[in-house]
């Protein structure tokens, strides 16, 4: 048996009953391929959970048993003391490692008698039965160390006599639903798996250290990636070229569309971050690359949402559409730049009224050997900077909750209360002195970042 270098345990039990879901969630690895049809998993896997290159732990996602009752008639052929049990089943190993009618038992087994501890897992919305009790024996010849999940897959609950059948086997019997995990429940299960076996009550005990930092260090990632997002964003700049005496309504609304894009692309971008620093790299999103479903970045709805109201707008010193500079529907000959004119409040009545018609003035400078080029940016629109901000809370507040053992598409549903959860008075004007710095076009140093992270992460942990 293997020195082991860091806590290994094999997840076991009959086939489909949630064992790779369990694996995917503690692993936090959406890669681990789960599936309703029994035997999708055919050889064990190994899923380590690395924190900064150190393997804090290691799961395996094992087959099911097939030929339990089998094996264990074969194992009983041995008339030998508890202490021998193991080298039989490492015997049944070495006779059947070619065999492939026990091809899943030996895969099951082979990280069990290397030294991982056993993770038995169980569908509660099942009734028990005695042909269960073949593979807990099983398990029991390996001497190793083991508990039990009961998973819930389905609505009906026999949760009370599988832990009457399972405290026979096991030393710990816990229920645990991978779909919808916390971090308080994650931790819980890494307890209990601490207790197992006294030598492996420290580096588990580590390994929830680690993970516990590792959990705090995505959340500071998080942070600095919307924060560098809305530094971003709102200081961005764009130009146009043009060689004519003045510039065209075409090359303007050219310059619009391209300021517009470049909004966008941070957007996701920084969705993009987020989901690598939460490890969902695998989600199939209801939504358009850019946008909420259909709620784009400059909708109405994303407005009304994740935006100030007239009021809000006014306690911080800007009343609603005001820009600085000249006008740009003059530039525009009429045409509105953002959405134009108010905005009728949407989802349950947040806001009263919007006055977006404007994000940037345009200007024109002339260059000394006589080409000219437009200008859009910084963002003068103090109301832009919100709703990306909410909008980018939000996403991580959904990528961060969702479990990696889900395989649906990831719904974002909106609720109209969303902005009260994270956003006060206090915040406001605390975030409008950084937004105020970034629109300046002035250089943000090191320092303010770090302060304006510390806003960005304090308000994702009431969030989360």
């Amino acid at each position: 048996m293997e020195e082991m270098t860091h806590p290994k345990f094999a997840v076991v039990g009959h086939p489909n009953k949630g064992k790779s879901a369990i694996v995917s969630s503690l692993a936090l690895d959406d890669s681990v391929q789960i599936s309703d049809t029994p035997g999708t998993t055919t050889v064990k896997r190994s899923f380590p959970l690395k924190v900064d290159g150190k393997v804090i732990y290691e799961l395996f996602d094992t087959p099911g048993f097939q030929r339990a009752r089998r094996a264990l008639e074969w194992l009983e052929g041995h008339d030998v003391s508890a202490d021998k049990k193991y080298e039989v089943v490492n015997a049944f190993i070495h006779t059947f490692k070619e065999d492939p009618k026990f091809n899943d038992e030996i895969e099951l087994l082979e990280p069990i008698m290397e030294g991982a501890g056993i993770i038995y897992v169980v569908d509660a919305s099942k009734p028990y039965g005695e042909e269960y009790e073949a593979e807990m024996e099983i398990l029991r010849w390996t001497g190793q160390p083991s508990m039990a999940l009961i998973n819930h897959i389905d609505e009906d609950d026999y949760t009370a006599e599988w832990k009457r059948a399972l405290g026979h086997y096991f030393k710990i019997v816990r229920t645990y639903n991978p779909m919808d995990v916390s971090l308080e429940q994650h931790l819980s299960i890494l307890e209990s798996m601490a207790q197992l076996k006294e030598e492996w009550t420290a580096p588990v005990k580590a390994s929830m250290d680690f993970f516990q930092h590792y959990y705090d260090a995505m959340l500071h990632q998080s942070s600095e990636a919307i924060s560098q997002a809305l530094q971003s964003a709102i200081s961005l700049t764009e130009t146009l070229y043009f060689e004519s005496d003045n510039a065209t309504e075409a090359q303007k609304k050219q310059l619009e569309t391209h300021y517009k894009n470049s909004l966008r692309a941070i957007e996701s971008d920084t969705q993009k971050s987020i989901e690598s620093i939460w490890k969902h790299e695998h989600l199939e999103k209801n939504q358009n690359p850019l946008s909420f479903d259909d709620m784009d970045l400059f909708s109405e709805a994303s407005a009304s949402l994740f935006g100030l109201t007239r009021k809000e707008l006014l306690m911080t010193g800007v009343s609603s559409g005001a820009v600085t500079g000249a006008g740009i529907d003059l530039l525009f000959a009429g045409h509105t730049f953002f959405l134009g004119g108010a905005i009728g409040a949407v989802a349950g009545g947040v806001g009263a009224y919007f006055a977006f018609n404007e994000l940037s003035e345009i200007k024109v400078f002339g260059k000394t050997l006589g080409s000219k080029y437009l200008e859009i940016g910084p963002m003068e629109n103090r109301n832009f900077p919100y709703i990306l901000l909410g909008r980018l809370l939000y996403h991580t507040s959904v990528i961060a909750k969702r479990s990696h053992a889900k395989r649906d598409k990831v719904v974002f549903e909106m609720q109209s209360s969303f902005k009260e959860k994270w956003l006060d008075d206090s915040l406001k004007k605390e975030l409008e002195k950084y937004h105020k710095k970034f629109r300046s076009g002035k250089a943000v140093d090191a320092e303010e970042m770090k302060v304006y992270d510390t806003l960005i992460y304090g308000t994702l942990q009431k969030l989360l």
